[in-house]
């Protein structure tokens, strides 16, 4: 369990003086407090000698100390990853994890459950969870360490929060870069009970979900999920999410499926950009079979559209896929998937961002950004089925939820760009999606 602190800095927050002290080379005494129980974490752990693990974080409603109550020594490495170099403490205590590594059954994990295998929660899928946790974990440690190499001065605050109905999340936002005006990620572990809700949202697309005579079903969700909005308009806006749901049926059966994709939203289009970041995917996804990537591209052009704009695209697409729980395999297998393509994330999109950030730009531009910043607004809160089943369940964190949405955005009435115009090109290739492989 975690005990938790909290000292206001909301003044500060408001005022805006406490992000913009993390834009200067000298660290803001909250960040060289960080450093220093960073520092002193890992030099514990190197020696075996833990008692727990503090990581100070500073977020919108204040500054948070979060230390576990675990005593005695614990190995921080579990499964390949050293979780001592992650943003904060596991969400689940690293000893349950470990138990839960240790103690797998083995042969049912590798029962495919989507197939109605009978299983409980707590079985079976055990080692996946693990593996799963640990893995968005490390995502969301390299995806903010290189963010903040690309930005040169931005830094991340790290804010840790806990579900009373069941599990948590660590949120890491950095505001108001150099390169990056809002950049988040998240992760987050969380079970209970589904609600009604959110139940017929996931029957709405096939699932044959059997609840008990309340209506409630037992699940565990988690993911990592991350929205980047640069300052430069021409620097693409850059999203990715993959998790992970596992549900618990009345009549003891369980099934589990995976979702996510990763995609680019450019306010200009450059056609290298889109070429580089599609070809990355396709790679990432061709040694689990070839015909993946064309699937999840469509896919990820028919998700992202704001149908109430003519069907208009949020961006230029990528890869998007959900219930994914192909017969015949264990979850262990279908993770495998996810892993490739988390490890994808950053060589898609760091070359790109290198490439375009130091071209100037008019106000003109700037314009066209907002306006693009709106139409991706209008989509997260209108069509996102993330953010739809975030909203609805109950103990939801909004403040993390709506991480997605950038500081500014504009809308204009009836605006169209002239024709002939890069943005007006821009406009033609989401309304008509092109194919870059």
């Amino acid at each position: 369990m975690l005990r938790t602190i909290s000292i206001g800095v909301r003044s500060a927050v408001h005022s805006g003086a406490f992000f913009r002290g993390f834009r200067t080379p000298r660290p803001s005494a909250a960040q060289e407090l960080a450093r220093r129980a960073r520092a002193g974490t890992a030099q514990r752990l190197r020696g075996k000698a833990v008692s727990g693990a503090a990581v100070l974080s500073a977020v919108g409603i204040g500054l948070t100390a979060f230390a576990s109550n675990r005593d005695g020594p614990e190995d921080p490495v579990l499964l390949g990853y050293d979780t001592s170099t992650f943003m904060a403490p596991t969400i689940t205590p690293i000893a349950e994890l470990r138990q839960a590594a240790n103690g797998e059954s083995g042969k049912a994990g590798e029962q495919n459950n989507c197939s109605r295998e009978p299983g409980r929660l707590g079985t079976g899928e055990d080692r996946t969870r693990v593996e799963m946790e640990l893995l968005i974990m490390k995502v969301q440690r390299d995806v903010c360490r290189e963010l903040q190499r690309l930005d040169g001065e931005g830094q991340f605050v790290v804010d840790c929060w806990k579900r009373e109905e069941g599990g948590g999340g660590i949120t890491c936002v950095m505001q108001n870069g150099k390169v990056f005006e809002k950049a988040g990620v998240n992760v987050s572990v969380v079970h209970g009970k589904l609600p009604p809700a959110a139940a017929a949202q996931m029957r709405s697309r096939g699932h044959m979900l059997k609840a008990g005579p309340d209506g409630l079903l037992p699940f565990v969700a988690m993911g990592v999920s991350s929205v980047i909005h640069p300052l430069n308009p021409h620097v693409p806006t850059m999203h990715f999410n993959y998790r992970y749901f596992e549900i618990q049926q009345i009549d003891g059966t369980k099934e589990w499926w995976f979702g996510g994709g990763t995609d680019l939203t450019p306010c200009y289009l450059y056609p290298d950009d889109a070429s580089h970041f599609h070809k990355t995917l396709q790679s990432a996804l061709s040694t689990h079979s070839p015909d993946l990537y064309p699937q999840f591209k469509k896919w990820c052009d028919d998700y992202f559209v704001n149908t109430h704009r003519g069907n208009e695209r949020r961006g230029i697409g990528g890869v998007f896929f959900d219930d994914y729980c192909p017969e015949g395999e264990s979850s262990r297998t279908a993770l495998s998937l996810v892993h490739s393509l988390s490890d994808a994330i950053i060589p898609a999109y760091s070359p790109i961002v290198e490439r375009r950030l130091g071209i100037t730009y008019s106000d003109l531009e700037l314009e066209w950004q907002q306006l693009r910043r709106g139409r991706y607004v209008e989509f997260n809160l209108v069509h996102d089925r993330g953010t739809k089943f975030g909203l609805m369940t109950p103990g939801s964190r909004t403040e993390s939820i709506l991480m997605s949405l950038p500081l500014t955005a504009r809308w204009e009435y009836k605006h169209e760009p002239p024709a002939g115009s890069r943005e007006a090109e821009m406009l033609e290739v989401l309304r008509q999606p092109r194919e870059w492989v």
